[in-house]
């Protein structure tokens, strides 16, 4: 089955239809990157509106619809309402805003609007197992991510700013390839690396500071996600246990992974192992998030985490030690999940490195 035909399968009846407005929805949907276009989705029969911008790439590149040139969007949408005599229309209730939500009603008049979440659950569940195209997508990203990150530590020097690190590391991750960077990059040293989501600064990197890395490549829509922390000189002996209590919690934390287990086992394992280093205080979020066509998207991996993991999510595990006013260390990798434990999608080593 196609995506579409997997979304027209879970409609409630022929009445019943699916408008997919998000680009990650669109694309999710059709296989086809756009700023752009409607997914209208129907028991019989689903269909992409789209501009002249991309109609001819579209017919040639989507899958699962028939492509639509965009010239009038109310009438061409009436008309198809009416050939199906659709009398439903479920919305993306988690990424409309109230504008476009407004303008949907106008649009669609006495038609009835599904505002709950069930579009919006339905392809977060769709998404959350991973196909093994996506996998090689995800794979791909990460491996530009990986090469840039090789390239940059032969860059780092004392005295360049963090502004300056995370540029080079862009730079480093388009040059090879990506379509984009999945966030902004962090780079973070000495006192900001306390802070788990720092902002590069003017800072100047220091001898004997830690500097956390926290970047990403995109590949055809689907995002990277890694951490690195490594030290400018020397650490010392306090910076390497704090280093190796979170190495080791990653390491712990990665055993426990497997189909059908909870997301909140998982990150308890890592905070048992940071607790028995005496560092469980410190770790102050989450342990790991999905990945995919988003850099963070369903499922969580936390202590309040409602999901059970399955046999083709991708995770990350990312636990971290942040102690205020002085350093934070953070070692993050991606996972495939497995019926019997994981695949590790990051191959960078963890090794403390020294710059």
């Amino acid at each position: 089955m196609t995506r579409t035909d997997r979304i027209a399968a879970a409609l409630k009846d022929n009445t019943h239809a699916a408008m997919l407005t998000s680009p990650v929805s669109r694309q999710y949907a059709t296989s086809f990157r756009s700023s752009a276009g409607v997914v209208f989705v129907t028991k019989e029969k689903s269909y992409f509106l789209i501009d002249a911008r991309y109609y001819e790439h579209a017919v040639r590149e989507a899958k699962g619809v028939d492509v639509i040139l965009l010239t009038d969007s109310r009438r061409q949408l009436y008309s198809i309402i009416e050939d199906h005599g659709i009398k439903t229309i479920s919305i993306e209730s988690k990424s409309v805003t109230v504008n476009e939500l407004n303008d949907y009603r106008k649009l669609f008049g006495t038609l009835e609007i599904d505002e709950s979440d069930w579009l919006s659950n339905t392809l977060e569940k769709m998404r959350l197992i991973k196909s093994e195209e996506e996998v090689q997508k995800i794979e791909a990203a990460q491996r530009i991510a990986e090469a840039a990150f090789q390239k940059l530590l032969g860059q780092l020097r004392v005295g360049m700013t963090e502004k300056q690190v995370a540029s080079v590391l862009d730079f480093f991750m388009m040059d090879l390839g990506a379509d984009g960077i999945s966030f902004d990059t962090i780079a973070a040293s000495g006192i900001n690396s306390a802070c788990p989501h720092s902002v590069p600064t003017d800072k100047p990197l220091q001898k004997h500071e830690f500097l956390t890395l926290d970047f990403g490549a995109v590949v055809d829509g689907y995002h990277s996600d890694m951490t690195r922390t490594v030290v400018i000189d020397e650490a010392d002996d306090h910076m390497k246990e704090i280093y190796n209590a979170v190495w080791s919690a990653n390491a712990d934390a990665m055993k426990a992974v497997r189909a059908d287990v909870t997301g909140k086992l998982v990150d308890s394992v890592a905070r048992s192992t940071l607790d028995a280093w005496g560092y469980d205080e410190y770790f102050t979020h989450g342990l790991g998030h999905g990945v995919g066509l988003e850099v963070h998207e369903a499922p969580t991996v936390s202590s309040k985490s409602p999901y059970t993991l399955h046999e083709g999510m991708v995770i990350t595990i990312e636990p971290g030690v942040y102690i205020p006013g002085k350093y934070g260390v953070r070692i993050e990798d991606m996972v495939l999940v497995t019926a019997d434990g994981f695949r590790l999608l990051t191959n960078a080593q963890k090794t403390l490195i020294k710059i």
